[in-house]
């Protein structure tokens, strides 16, 4: 069995592509990074270090990896003859990578199994995008080509940090993970991948993930921020900022409960579990590398407009996230173009326009007054 997994980052070799080795598949990694791609070439293992209660190291072999961007032939020889198809490479990427899978699939021969294509990113329905990426650049060919591929969407869940001091291409995580992929799509051929659970309905396995990994880990990082502290155990350490992440996920946990009628004592174990896995001291995270490309997190269908606009149209509380994106409007990193933009359009609109700008939000949602007047705070603090 193959593996072609696009991105070879630190997610790509310390999650997605490890659990596809433990299944037994060759792996085959696609990036444009060379320094990268000659690094993975040069070795013949490399180890997934897991720091923390529980942790061990794991030790990958039996891969190799493409230079898509000097290469893309290969890359599509090597989909052509395929089982699996994986991404780790950010939701707006996947449009680049669109191409190449399509071109695969063309080589495909049409009375083998479907290639099974799996979009692993921090966005729902991310496989949706791919495949509306390959069916739109496929056109007329669409017909034909979707019958040789099944799309299944996934949850993914591992904190992976960057940057690292690994020697080679060794990868620092976190023991927890978790990997949920929709059922349907395979029929009774699902891929074999150990770890990975297969679910009949995603979605509150996704919106459960999102609205407390993500949100709790960016509200971390944005108080933290304020605070001046380094990195996320650090910042969770200090209990004014523990507390305020509690609230917002109280906040997240009650929409979810409410929408999916998740029990509400699972929810809070969940919790803190995600609490204890951020105040691991042996991940080396930082409040900036997960505080970055703030004008992504505010926006509309993000972790905190996202969770927040469902729970206001459902009268529940929201205060918690609302002020959690007061801080995210107050981080400052020199090195995000995100935070000069944000930084630029909070100048330059007034509070109902930056407001719908930076968060998508129409003026009449129920949502919108409470957000503008902490964006015409963080507003006056500009001037």
């Amino acid at each position: 069995m193959k593996a072609v997994h696009f991105g070879a980052g630190n997610i790509g070799r310390g999650f997605v592509g490890l659990l596809l080795h433990e299944g037994g598949y060759e792996l085959v990694f696609s990036d444009v990074a060379a320094d990268l791609v000659d690094a993975i070439n040069a070795h013949d293992s490399y180890t997934v270090h897991e720091v923390g209660e529980g942790g061990t190291d794991k030790t990958v072999t039996g891969f190799r990896a493409i230079n898509s961007a000097e290469d893309p032939q290969a890359v599509i020889d090597e989909i052509a003859g395929a089982n699996v198809v994986t991404t780790a490479v950010g939701p707006t990427v996947l449009r680049f990578v669109a191409p190449l899978i399509l071109a695969g699939l063309a080589l495909r021969d049409p009375s083998s199994p479907p290639l099974q294509i799996m979009a692993c990113e921090n966005a729902i329905g991310a496989t949706d995008t791919l495949r509306d990426h390959i069916r739109d650049q496929a056109a007329e060919a669409w017909d034909a080509i979707s019958a040789r591929a099944v799309f299944a969407n996934t949850a993914v869940d591992r904190i992976v940090p960057a940057p690292q001091d690994n020697p080679g291409v060794d990868v620092t995580v976190e023991p927890f993970y978790e990997w949920a992929i929709e059922r349907g799509p395979f029929g009774s051929n699902p891929p074999a991948i150990p770890g990975a659970h297969f679910v009949d309905d995603l979605t509150p396995y996704i919106e459960r993930k999102l609205f407390t990994v993500n949100t709790g880990h960016a509200t971390t990082a944005y108080y933290g921020a304020l605070a001046g502290a380094e990195k996320i155990s650090d910042a969770l350490a200090d209990p004014a900022i523990a507390e305020r992440v509690s609230a917002v996920l109280e906040e997240t946990s009650a929409l979810l409960a409410a929408k999916h009628e998740l029990d509400p004592a699972h929810l809070s174990e969940y919790r803190a579990t995600i609490l204890g896995r951020f105040r691991n001291p042996a991940l080396p995270d930082t409040v900036g590398r997960v505080g970055r490309q703030p004008l992504r997190k505010l926006s509309r269908h993000e972790r905190f407009v996202g969770p927040a606009a469902e729970a206001a149209e459902r009268g529940l509380p929201v205060d918690a996230l609302v002020d959690a994106m007061g801080a995210a409007l107050a981080f400052d990193d020199p090195a995000d173009e995100q935070v000069a933009q944000l930084q630029q359009l909070l100048r330059d609109q007034d509070a109902a326009a930056a407001t719908t700008a930076i968060t998508g939000l129409p003026t009449d949602h129920p949502l919108f007054p409470r957000v503008e007047r902490i964006v015409a705070r963080r507003q006056s603090e500009l001037r």
